[in-house]
């Protein structure tokens, strides 16, 4: 499965921002993601089970617990390819810093001068 196939999920989205978060028990993530999405205990499973076989997550057992991490090797990867476009943020994001400086140069010049 493509990296942006399962970071298209929102479902998987949520669950990684709950592990970025640090390692987490199966249940907790379920329980949590049952709460805000409103889905069965083995349809979270199921979205584990995609993270964990796509890479994006890490399983580890703890006597009868089931404990998930965040495995931020996919996720650099998915940033490397991310870079390409970077620059047409980094433009845009300067462009609007020089224009909230001028404005805000406008502003206190039309205070000192009303």
């Amino acid at each position: 499965m493509h990296a942006f196939d399962v970071l298209g999920d929102p479902v998987r989205r949520r669950i990684l921002e709950l592990l970025a978060a640090g390692e987490r028990p199966a249940g907790a993530v379920s329980e949590t993601v049952r709460a805000e999405f409103g889905i069965s205990q083995p349809a979270v499973s199921q979205h584990l089970k995609v993270l964990r076989e796509s890479g994006f997550a890490t399983v580890r057992a703890d006597g009868t617990r089931r404990l998930y991490a965040v495995d931020a090797a996919p996720l650099r990867e998915v940033d490397a390819w991310l870079e390409q476009f970077r620059g047409f943020w980094s433009q845009r994001l300067d462009a609007l810093a020089t224009e909230l400086a001028r404005g805000k140069r406008q502003r206190d010049r039309d205070e000192e001068h009303p």
